[in-house]
């Protein structure tokens, strides 16, 4: 073996990609196809907005979440985040017939779009109920959903983060929760989706929302698989970790050590040691099992740590061949090679 026949171009530390022949992972910054709103049936609805090239733009499907304080509306919102919507938090009402034409603009790149609404106060009210008449008018389809919960169920989870109620004032929680619970009284009657999150938690209440905004596709687990060095400390943010070391390292091979993991040699070196394979054949079908676990909780990322001592040989052949086998499963994978090149 010559150096000349397996020198490869070395990759910068923490390289990030998609794994061949699996789905795009979202970090990557590509979208699948999404159908434009208005165009199921093959007919495209209009703005009476023209833009630059574009006759009548297609109008963004536009959901207003909208309840109680503490009812769970961040939550309702993060969801319709993982299932692909994109979501503005409190958004003054009366810039929404805004953000829809943007929308329009975007040539299909947005959509989807939720917009979170805290309708605290009468004059937002009232810009509320303009900008839906403004709507309404320029024929856009939106849909209102409604967080609903009762003032025990309020008290308790206002108490339990010590935290006064936006519209209490100089008076008791019940109280800003009858202020809020008048003001929102109209709103909620036209509330087309009303979720009483009373005795929900946070993965029942995702779930209800899954129910009515995932269509017929399953929301999609993504998961990122890290090599890793230990001596370069534990991922932060890994929720998995194994650990490589039980194998030979292949950085005591004289003509192995320049290279890394993505080098067909090492590879092969570290998967021809005992257990390696098996340990693989193992771990993927123990990933299997908690991805399945993480569906049925609402989990839409998981980050899975590989390391070795260095990041370099090891961790980096495991991640490459674990990462292929969860994009075969239809998982969502990107490979982060954090520590390869740090030597």
């Amino acid at each position: 073996m010559t150096e000349h026949d397996h020198r490869e171009e070395q990759r910068p530390a923490e390289e990030v990609r998609p794994v061949p022949g699996g789905p795009a992972h979202e970090e990557t910054g590509e979208e699948r196809p999404r159908q434009p709103a208005g165009q199921e049936n093959g007919a495209q609805v209009g703005t009476g907005i023209e833009t630059a090239g574009v006759p009548e733009a297609a109008i963004p499907e536009l959901v207003i979440i909208s309840g109680m304080s503490g009812a769970g509306r961040s939550t309702a919102a993060k969801c319709l985040e993982d299932l692909g919507w994109f979501v503005v938090d409190n958004l003054p009402p009366a810039l929404i017939p805004t953000m829809v034409e943007l929308g329009a603009r975007s040539q299909g790149n947005v959509a989807r779009i939720a917009v979170v609404v805290d309708v605290r106060g009468r004059r937002f009210f009232d810009n509320l109920r303009e900008s839906l008449a403004d709507l309404e008018a320029k024929n856009v389809t939106r849909r209102i959903v409604f967080l609903e919960s009762s003032d025990d169920a309020l008290v308790r989870r206002f108490e339990s983060v010590r935290r006064p109620h936006p519209l209490q004032g100089d008076g008791r929680i019940v109280d800003g929760i009858a202020a809020e619970r008048e003001l929102l009284r109209e709103l909620r009657g036209d509330a087309d989706l009303v979720i009483d999150t009373s005795s929900l938690n946070v993965h029942e209440l995702r779930a209800k929302m899954d129910a009515q905004f995932a269509g017929e596709d399953k929301p999609e687990l993504r998961a990122t698989v890290m090599s890793f060095g230990f001596k370069y400390g534990l991922p932060v943010d890994a929720d998995l970790v194994a650990d490589m070391r039980f194998l030979p390292n292949p950085h005591w091979v004289p003509e192995l050590r320049p290279y890394t993991g993505l080098n067909e040699e090492v590879a092969a070196y570290v998967f021809n040691q005992p257990g390696a394979k098996e340990f693989l054949d193992r771990y993927a079908e123990l990933l299997r099992l908690i991805a399945a676990g993480y569906r049925r909780e609402g989990k839409r990322y998981v980050t899975i740590a590989i390391g070795c001592t260095g990041g370099k040989h090891r961790s980096v052949a495991t991640s490459e061949k674990l990462a292929a086998r969860l994009a075969a499963e239809g998982v969502e994978t990107v490979v982060v090679h954090r520590d390869m090149g740090r030597e």
